[in-house]
Protein backbone atom coordinates (compact mmCIF):
# COMPACT_ATOMS: atom_id res chain seq x y z
CA UNK A 1 0.00 0.00 0.00
CA UNK A 2 2.69 2.16 0.52
CA UNK A 3 4.69 1.80 -2.51
CA UNK A 4 1.31 2.77 -4.48
CA UNK A 5 0.72 5.80 -2.78
CA UNK A 6 4.32 6.64 -3.49
CA UNK A 7 3.61 5.42 -7.27
CA UNK A 8 0.37 7.80 -7.14
CA UNK A 9 2.71 11.07 -5.87
CA UNK A 10 5.40 10.76 -8.20
CA UNK A 11 2.90 10.46 -11.25
CA UNK A 12 0.96 13.30 -10.10
CA UNK A 13 4.15 15.22 -9.86
CA UNK A 14 4.97 14.13 -13.48
CA UNK A 15 1.10 15.07 -15.02
CA UNK A 16 1.87 18.31 -13.21
CA UNK A 17 5.13 18.90 -14.37
CA UNK A 18 3.76 18.14 -18.42
CA UNK A 19 0.59 20.36 -18.26
CA UNK A 20 2.73 23.13 -16.96
CA UNK A 21 5.17 22.38 -20.49
CA UNK A 22 1.88 22.19 -22.25
CA UNK A 23 0.15 24.67 -21.14
CA UNK A 24 1.80 27.95 -23.10
CA UNK A 25 1.35 26.54 -25.90
CA UNK A 26 -1.85 26.05 -25.79
CA UNK A 27 -2.63 29.02 -24.19
CA UNK A 28 -1.01 30.46 -27.60
CA UNK A 29 -2.98 28.71 -29.59
CA UNK A 30 -6.43 29.52 -28.15
CA UNK A 31 -5.57 33.25 -28.38
CA UNK A 32 -3.74 32.65 -31.52
CA UNK A 33 -7.52 31.74 -32.98
CA UNK A 34 -9.62 33.87 -31.18
CA UNK A 35 -6.74 36.75 -32.63
CA UNK A 36 -7.18 35.35 -36.09
CA UNK A 37 -11.06 35.62 -36.14
CA UNK A 38 -11.19 39.37 -34.87
CA UNK A 39 -8.78 39.84 -37.87
CA UNK A 40 -11.03 37.79 -39.99
CA UNK A 41 -14.34 39.93 -38.83
CA UNK A 42 -12.01 43.08 -39.86
CA UNK A 43 -11.59 41.59 -43.39
CA UNK A 44 -15.29 41.22 -43.83
CA UNK A 45 -16.27 44.51 -42.42
CA UNK A 46 -13.43 46.47 -44.89
CA UNK A 47 -15.03 44.09 -47.74
CA UNK A 48 -19.08 45.19 -46.92
CA UNK A 49 -17.68 48.78 -46.43
CA UNK A 50 -15.99 48.64 -49.57
CA UNK A 51 -19.37 46.85 -51.30
CA UNK A 52 -21.60 49.44 -49.74
CA UNK A 53 -19.73 51.84 -51.30
CA UNK A 54 -19.62 50.48 -54.91
CA UNK A 55 -23.26 50.42 -54.92
CA UNK A 56 -23.81 53.85 -53.60
CA UNK A 57 -21.35 54.89 -56.21
CA UNK A 58 -23.41 53.25 -58.88
CA UNK A 59 -26.31 55.47 -58.14
CA UNK A 60 -24.56 58.85 -59.10
CA UNK A 61 -24.90 59.74 -62.88
CA UNK A 62 -22.18 62.70 -64.25
CA UNK A 63 -25.03 65.58 -64.00
CA UNK A 64 -26.01 64.77 -60.45
CA UNK A 65 -23.10 65.89 -58.21
CA UNK A 66 -19.69 67.79 -58.39
CA UNK A 67 -17.11 65.42 -57.13
CA UNK A 68 -19.10 62.15 -56.53
CA UNK A 69 -15.33 59.91 -55.64
CA UNK A 70 -15.18 62.13 -53.00
CA UNK A 71 -18.75 61.25 -51.61
CA UNK A 72 -18.59 57.39 -52.19
CA UNK A 73 -15.22 57.98 -50.00
CA UNK A 74 -17.09 59.79 -47.33
CA UNK A 75 -20.05 57.35 -47.49
CA UNK A 76 -17.39 54.43 -46.94
CA UNK A 77 -15.98 56.48 -44.30
CA UNK A 78 -19.10 56.38 -42.49
CA UNK A 79 -19.52 53.16 -42.97
CA UNK A 80 -17.01 52.07 -41.29
CA UNK A 81 -17.46 54.36 -38.19
CA UNK A 82 -20.92 53.16 -37.72
CA UNK A 83 -19.49 49.81 -37.64
CA UNK A 84 -17.04 51.08 -35.35
CA UNK A 85 -13.74 49.48 -37.23
CA UNK A 86 -11.62 47.93 -34.88
CA UNK A 87 -8.35 48.40 -36.96
CA UNK A 88 -6.48 51.71 -38.58
CA UNK A 89 -7.87 52.44 -41.92
CA UNK A 90 -5.43 53.65 -44.67
CA UNK A 91 -6.63 54.17 -47.77
CA UNK A 92 -10.46 54.64 -49.19
CA UNK A 93 -10.50 55.41 -52.81
CA UNK A 94 -12.79 55.35 -55.18
CA UNK A 95 -12.99 55.73 -59.43
CA UNK A 96 -15.94 55.77 -61.42
CA UNK A 97 -18.73 57.27 -59.67
CA UNK A 98 -20.46 59.85 -61.79
CA UNK A 99 -20.29 57.45 -65.33
CA UNK A 100 -23.19 56.90 -67.01
CA UNK A 101 -25.39 53.80 -67.91
CA UNK A 102 -22.63 50.36 -67.73
CA UNK A 103 -19.29 51.89 -66.41
CA UNK A 104 -17.68 50.62 -63.69
CA UNK A 105 -17.04 51.90 -60.29
CA UNK A 106 -14.39 50.52 -58.15
CA UNK A 107 -13.63 51.52 -54.49
CA UNK A 108 -10.72 49.56 -52.85
CA UNK A 109 -10.70 50.25 -48.99
CA UNK A 110 -7.00 49.32 -46.93
CA UNK A 111 -6.51 49.21 -43.40
CA UNK A 112 -4.29 47.49 -40.64
CA UNK A 113 -5.50 44.74 -37.85
CA UNK A 114 -2.98 44.76 -34.61
CA UNK A 115 -2.81 41.28 -32.88
CA UNK A 116 -2.97 42.53 -28.98
CA UNK A 117 -2.93 39.62 -27.31
CA UNK A 118 0.34 38.32 -29.71
CA UNK A 119 2.18 41.17 -29.80
CA UNK A 120 2.27 41.18 -26.13
CA UNK A 121 2.98 37.74 -25.88
CA UNK A 122 5.90 38.02 -28.15
CA UNK A 123 7.05 41.75 -27.28
CA UNK A 124 6.46 42.68 -31.18
CA UNK A 125 4.36 44.56 -32.99
CA UNK A 126 2.38 41.90 -35.05
CA UNK A 127 0.10 43.89 -37.53
CA UNK A 128 -1.53 42.82 -40.92
CA UNK A 129 -2.56 44.73 -44.30
CA UNK A 130 -5.88 44.26 -45.14
CA UNK A 131 -7.67 45.33 -48.53
CA UNK A 132 -10.89 44.88 -50.04
CA UNK A 133 -11.35 46.01 -53.53
CA UNK A 134 -15.71 46.02 -55.12
CA UNK A 135 -16.12 46.84 -58.47
CA UNK A 136 -19.71 47.23 -60.01
CA UNK A 137 -21.45 48.95 -63.17
CA UNK A 138 -23.71 51.88 -63.19
CA UNK A 139 -27.04 51.16 -63.16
Amino acid sequence: MKNMRQFLRRNQGIATLEFVIVLPILLLLIFGIIEFGFAWYSQILLTNASREGARFGTLYTTVERDDPNGEVTTYVQQVLSAVDYPGTINNITCTGAGGTSGDLVTVQVSGTHEFPVLSSLAGLDVTINLRATTAMRHE
